[in-house]
Order: structure tokens, then C-alpha cells, then sequence
């Protein structure tokens, strides 16, 4: 099976989330400046959020750029990132709202370390579908940057505990770290 029916529905659904994430930006019913400013948080959140969902776009792209062939394993590992990812939007709204509780930026972080386990699983199975010589596995290697970041995510949220604050800036130094796709999977390509 060829990639590109998973690739279609996959940028489908991902498209949908930032228009469900967008939705949530609801305009300020004052036409003051500091009406303006009390939504700080939720289009930080939007941003934050926007920013996520554009890294798994374009890592997922160069993944599947390099992938040969599609089996059912994949296909459910892709679901299975995908149903992560859709619950980005929940968890964003809900941090916006509510940026100095622990609950909701808890909640951010464990969606954040599903979806990036789902992604690991994903290229797992991919590797394992593919012969010794897939560029992808050399490519990968050991994956340092993939555990450190389900490290982060794990300290950001044991953190969310003692302050948000510290949670929010390991989930920040995340999307840093993978704002840059991973050029080891360009250069196979």
C-alpha cells in the first residue's frame, strides 16, 4: 500500500484541529485595549498549541516522505497519533482559560506526551515494516531527541504540581527543540 491516502487524510485531519483550535479565539465583546489584553492567554495557547500541531504536520510529512510502503499496523499507529493530536484543542482552550491551575496545564502536558508517544510508536512500526537497509533507521538512530522529549514532558508535568510556570516552559523547550524538522530524515530522502 502506497502512503499517499494516509498522508491525504492525515493532513485533513490535522487541518481540522487548528480550525477547531482557531474557533476557540473568540473576539472580546469591549473594544478596549485591556479587553484586548485579558485574551493574552488564550492566544498564547492558540499559539503554543498552533506551533505543536505545525511541528507533527511537518515531521510527520518528512516521515512519510521516506516511507515506502503502508501496512495495517501503520495505519492504526497513524490513528492512534492522530486521535492524540485531536485533543490538543480541548486541552489548549482549557489551559488558556486557565494558565495558573495545575489541572488544566497537567492536562496539556499529558496530551502532549501521548502524542509524542503515538509518534514514537509510529515510527517504530514504520522501521519495523521496512528492511535492515530502510534509511529511516539509520536516519533515527537512537532516537536521543525523541526520549528527551518524553523526559520533558514527564518533568513539565511533575513540575505542574509545584508551579505551571516551570510545567509550561519544559513543554516551551519541547516544541524548540523540534521547531527545526529533523534533518537527519531529510537527508535521506
Amino acid at each position: 500500500m502506497k502512503t499517499s491516502r494516509l498522508e491525504a487524510f492525515s493532513d485533513g485531519v490535522l487541518a481540522i484541529i487548528i480550525t477547531i483550535m482557531v474557533l476557540e479565539l473568540k473576539a472580546p465583546d469591549e473594544t478596549d485595549f485591556n479587553s484586548l489584553i485579558a485574551k493574552t492567554p488564550v492566544f498564547l495557547s492558540y499559539v503554543f498549541s498552533f506551533i505543536y500541531v505545525g511541528i507533527y504536520w511537518n515531521n510527520h510529512h518528512h516521515l512519510f516522505q521516506i516511507t515506502q510502503k503502508v501496512n495495517g499496523k501503520i495505519l492504526w499507529a497513524n490513528l492512534h497519533l492522530l486521535f492524540w493530536l485531536s485533543l490538543i484543542p480541548f486541552t489548549s482552550a482549557w489551559i488558556g482559560k486557565n494558565f495558573n491551575e495545575k489541572l488544566p496545564v497537567i492536562a496539556y502536558g499529558v496530551i502532549l506526551l501521548f502524542c509524542a508517544i503515538a509518534y514514537f510508536i509510529l515510527q517504530s512500526e514504520i522501521i519495523k515494516s521496512h528492511n535492515d537497509e530502510f534509511a529511516l533507521r539509520k536516519a533515527i538512530g537512537s532516537d536521543t531527541k525523541g526520549k528527551i522529549s518524553i523526559v520533558f514532558y514527564i518533568l513539565g508535568i511533575g513540575f505542574a504540581f509545584l508551579n505551571t510556570w516551570i510545567a509550561i516552559a519544559f513543554y516551551g523547550i519541547v516544541a524548540i527543540m523540534w521547531l527545526i524538522p529533523d534533518r537527519r530524515i531529510e537527508k535521506s530522502v
